[in-house]
Formats: C-alpha cells, sequence, structure tokens
C-alpha cells in the first residue's frame, strides 16, 4: 500500500511540471474582455478587463476557453478568440527608461509600478519599449509578461 501511495505522489507531483511548464504569456486582444467563472460562454462573467494588450498567463485550456491568471493574481477564462501572441509587460515596479540598451545612455523618462508597455525589440535583458507617446528602452527585470 505504501508504495502504491509513492508512486501516485510522484506520478501526480511530476504532472504538475510538465503543466507549469506548458504556461505561456498572451496579451488581450480588445479593450473590452470579459473573464468568466467556467470555460463556457454560458458562465456567468466574472469580471471585464478594460486594457487592451494587458500580458496574461495561460495555466490552464479547455476547448476554445484558456483559464489565466494576471499580475495581481485574478484568474479566469477567457475565449481564445480574444487573446493575441504576447507583445507587451507589466512594470512591476518603478523603472528608468533610456535613450539606448544601456545604463549609461540619456535617461528619458521614468515608469511606474503598474505600468503597461508594449514591446518593440528585445536584445537580451534590455527592450525597446513603447508607452503612450513615448519610446525607450528598459531593462526587463522584475516585469510581469514574456519577453521573446
Amino acid at each position: 500500500m505504501q508504495k502504491i501511495l509513492i508512486i501516485l505522489f510522484f506520478l501526480l507531483s511530476s504532472s504538475n511540471v510538465v503543466s507549469s511548464e506548458k504556461d505561456y504569456f498572451v496579451s488581450l486582444k480588445y479593450n473590452k474582455v470579459h473573464v468568466r467563472i467556467g470555460p463556457s460562454l454560458n458562465s456567468p462573467i466574472k469580471y471585464i478587463y478594460k486594457k487592451k494588450y494587458l500580458p496574461v498567463k495561460v495555466i490552464d485550456k479547455k476547448e476554445h476557453f484558456r483559464r489565466i491568471i494576471d499580475h495581481k493574481k485574478n484568474s479566469g477564462w477567457i475565449h481564445k478568440t480574444q487573446l493575441i501572441k504576447s507583445n507587451s509587460l507589466i512594470v512591476m515596479e518603478d523603472k528608468i527608461v533610456f535613450s539606448k540598451n544601456t545604463k549609461f545612455s540619456k535617461p528619458l523618462f521614468k515608469l511606474e509600478k503598474g505600468r503597461l508597455v508594449i514591446l518593440k525589440k528585445c536584445i537580451s535583458n534590455w527592450c525597446k519599449i513603447k508607452t503612450n507617446n513615448y519610446t525607450g528602452w528598459m531593462q526587463t527585470n522584475n516585469s510581469w509578461g514574456e519577453i521573446k
């Protein structure tokens, strides 16, 4: 009996490792996206995102729905047609944006924690970003989203 429990434990723990490796980031496609309690159009709406390009992590799939989690640990189900390939980050701490991809270049402006930025180009841990009408380079450490 003890051997069965040990084998069952390893099988269950290894399946969690595999599923976490399959987690990936996407961005919201529209300014208004419904997040549902379950993976169905008949499932009640839990809340509504009102931020196009917001990055979310897909943690599960069921047919045409994706279970997501955001940078504030909110989760729910979104239809896959409401999502696009990841192209953005949320800044998780205040950051300085520079004119080039080095700290020795001219500082342009400061980003506050929680700011959404669109990725234009990435080199190592630096990305050229755009937010509102501003463009520059920032280091991507302590950001929520996927850097490609």
